[in-house]
């Protein structure tokens, strides 16, 4: 089990056998926010490498690789080059984040302003506000109208957004009668 042996008053002829293992184990530590691949405790043999491939769950990325504790990246696939002890790898994972665009509006505006920078799954809510003398047309979510009604709730937000409104003049009719 331990190197160097010492063998003491010796007296007379010994045999000495000597069992090396070239076995090592490398242990993927499970995550809820992704797949890895090996997953549990796999054996490789001394000097071999081992790819694993790193799968994110919706929503979330790779945010680092730690093999023994030693952050080595944050890209799939992964390999372990030369294995000669044995290894834990542990993946941290992230939610993914998106950036909402705001385009303001001539004769108004829409608060929050933006960029805003959201999570994954993330709500949003918007007030478009038109200026004196004018009401609100149409709010464009990625330039797909979506409605006219303020405050509107950006839901689930799964990338990159642009919110808009087109604010238009408010008109009346007037109607003359004539006396008789």
């Amino acid at each position: 089990n331990s190197s160097p042996y010492v063998f003491n008053n010796v007296t007379s002829n010994h045999t000495v056998t000597a069992k090396f293992s070239n076995i090592f184990s490398i242990v993927v530590l499970p995550s809820p926010d992704g797949i890895i691949s090996p997953s549990g405790t796999v054996s490789v043999t001394y000097g071999d490498s081992l790819v694993f491939n790193i799968t994110p769950n919706t929503g979330y990325q790779i945010d680092s690789i730690f093999v023994n504790g030693v952050y080595v990246g944050n890209t799939s696939p992964f390999t372990v080059y030369n294995i000669t002890t044995n290894v834990t790898i542990r993946v941290k994972f992230r939610l993914k984040t998106y950036t909402v665009t705001v385009i303001q509006p001539s004769n108004g505006s829409i608060s929050p302003t933006g960029p805003l920078t959201v999570s994954h799954g993330d709500n949003k809510t918007f007030t478009v506000s038109p200026s004196t003398g004018y009401h609100i047309d149409s709010i464009f979510i990625n330039g797909s109208y979506v409605g006219n009604i303020s405050p509107y709730t950006l839901s689930n937000i799964t990338g990159n957004s642009t919110v808009s409104a087109k604010l238009s003049i408010n008109t009346y009719s007037i109607t003359v009668t004539q006396p008789q």
